[in-house]
Order: C-alpha cells, then structure tokens, then sequence
C-alpha cells in the first residue's frame, strides 16, 4: 500500500539547504520517492508553534520502500545534509 512522509525543516543555513538540494534528487530518485507537494510558505492553522521553513509530502511505494530510503547507507551522507541544514523531522504516514 503506498505510505507518505512529511518532512519539516526549520532552515539553520540556507546555504546547507542549497548544497542538500543538489543531491537529494537522485537520492529519492534511487528509492523511487515522488515529492507530492513541497511549500516554502507553511502556515499554521491549528496548534501551538512556529511553521517550518520548508515543508515536503513525499510519496512512496510502501512502508517498506520509505524506510528503505531513511535507512539506505549509500545515501546516508544525503540525509545528513539535510539535517545539517536545519532542524529536520520525517514522520512516516
């Protein structure tokens, strides 16, 4: 069945964002991931806290191929750009 993942990344260092960018594509690309739906002007509407600078719906076959990605060693690097960018969080749907 396939799964969703929404990230959020408080943004720290623009610059770290720009370089993650760069690579993330055939990262996701290798594990078969499409962004849905990726907004740099999330707003919060209900709840407590500051909405993240970036905000990303990710799609992908199953529950299976998403930890696959999160979990991938190759790509590890990637995922630590990301994180190094800002305050990032994934959560599995």
């Amino acid at each position: 069945m396939t799964a969703y993942a929404m990230v959020t990344i408080t943004v720290t260092d623009p610059d770290k964002l720009a370089a993650y960018r760069e690579v993330a594509g055939p990262a996701m690309a290798k594990h078969g991931v499409s962004p849905l739906a990726v907004s740099g002007d999330a707003q919060v509407i209900e709840g407590n806290g500051a909405a993240p600078n970036v905000t990303v719906i990710l799609q992908f076959e199953n529950r299976e191929a998403a930890l696959g990605w999160i979990n991938d060693p190759e790509i590890a690097e990637v995922h630590k750009m990301r994180q190094a960018a800002g305050d990032s969080r994934i959560v599995l749907m």
